[in-house]
């Protein structure tokens, strides 16, 4: 299935998912809370990634406002990836009565104590975007390890023989650096799993690191080491996990007075990444609709907050460390180079044309055929 046909398919869900609140919601249902005065608690790890509060955030509010006739309330709290200010947080929450929670957590095994305390409170919640850990009724995310997939797999084709194996071969002297995400985000794991899988034996990893809170700047930090340690002509690519690391990592890379830049990978499809992949200063990045995700975390939560079934919201189930057979949406992603940003992020309207060709990269959006 091409990128457009995985789209529409993943766009096409949400709306069957809504009507299935309002198919569902009938007097003959025993239990079922025919009430709209719902509130949701939407906890959000930080806002170093832009996602958050540029787009999760106000379509759940939008998604939760239409499915209770704006009689909805959502109380938001962000945690700045702080896991100790979240479960207070969420703890509070639980004293002001929320009716269901929606959480991406800090760290999804210190948040399961919290959670714990929402289920003997009688509270749903959806885990949203990561996977927290105890008694959560529901989970929506991307296919994550899929992303680490796409992400070694471009790296490969942007390399072409570039970084050996380290298997004696002789092939190639390069090396790629590995940014991978934080040790406390389940995902992150996820991520460098797919990578794993698509890179080993097929170039030498030079350097790896596992990134603490996801911060570009500890990622330049971690990119200046690696480039002391190895030597800048010997990075041949440069696996991050996301956008926001990709930029300091391409920040270490221009400051040692590196022009020719390896590859570099993404994720989030970040504005800056967009401009910087427009410009050639990153290779790619994976391109994750946030609306259906958000709208499907959305969804669950009032379905549960009305104590009906998710069987009509959930694609599957899956185990966590402490669960088995939670409901789960999964949402397909997209990989994302300059071949194709009209055809994605554009056509999608999650950026302008305008938005994406400042001044500094006009000359190589002109070139795109980005007007």
């Amino acid at each position: 299935m091409n990128a457009l046909l995985r789209r529409a398919a993943v766009t096409a869900a949400a709306p069957a998912m809504a009507m299935s609140l309002f198919g569902c919601g009938t007097t003959e249902e025993p239990g079922v809370r025919l009430s709209d005065d719902i509130v949701v608690g939407l906890l959000l790890p930080e806002n170093q990634a832009a996602r958050y509060e540029q787009f999760d955030k106000p379509v759940i509010e939008e998604r939760i406002a239409l499915l209770t006739n704006s009689k909805g309330t959502v109380r938001y709290a962000n945690a700045n990836n702080d896991a100790d200010l979240q479960t207070r947080q969420l703890e509070s929450m639980i004293e002001d009565k929320a009716d269901v929670l929606i959480v991406d957590a800090v760290d999804s095994k210190a948040i399961a104590g919290a959670i714990q305390k929402a289920d003997d409170a009688g509270i749903p919640v959806v885990a949203f975007d990561r996977l927290a850990e105890g008694p959560i009724d529901g989970y929506v995310s991307f296919d994550n390890e899929q992303v680490g997939h796409i992400q070694g797999k471009y790296l490969l084709k942007a390399l072409k023989g570039k970084a050996g194996s380290g298997s004696g071969s002789g092939s190639a002297s390069g090396k790629v650096v590995m940014m991978n995400g934080a040790l406390t985000d389940p995902n992150a794991a996820m991520f460098k799993k797919g990578a794993h899988t698509e890179l080993d034996g097929k170039v030498e990893i030079g350097l790896e690191y596992d990134t603490e809170d996801w911060k570009p700047e500890n990622a330049k930090a971690n990119m200046e080491a690696a480039i002391a340690s190895l030597g800048k002509d010997a990075i041949t690519g440069a696996y991050s996990a996301n956008d926001g690391m990709a930029g300091g990592v391409i920040a270490a890379l221009k400051a040692a007075g590196v022009t020719d830049l390896p590859p570099v990978t993404g994720q989030d499809a970040e504005l800056a990444a967009v401009q910087r992949i427009v410009a050639g200063d990153q290779y790619m990045t994976v391109y994750k609709q946030y609306a259906p995700e958000a709208e499907a975390a959305a969804e669950m939560a009032i379905l549960l907050a009305r104590n009906m079934s998710l069987g009509a919201a959930a694609h599957t189930d899956i185990d966590t460390p402490t669960e088995t057979s939670v409901p789960t949406v999964r949402i397909p992603v997209i990989a994302l180079t300059k071949d194709n940003i009209k055809e994605t992020v554009v056509a999608d309207g999650l950026y302008t044309v305008e938005q994406i060709c400042v001044p500094e990269v006009k000359a190589e959006c002109e070139e795109l055929g980005l007007e």
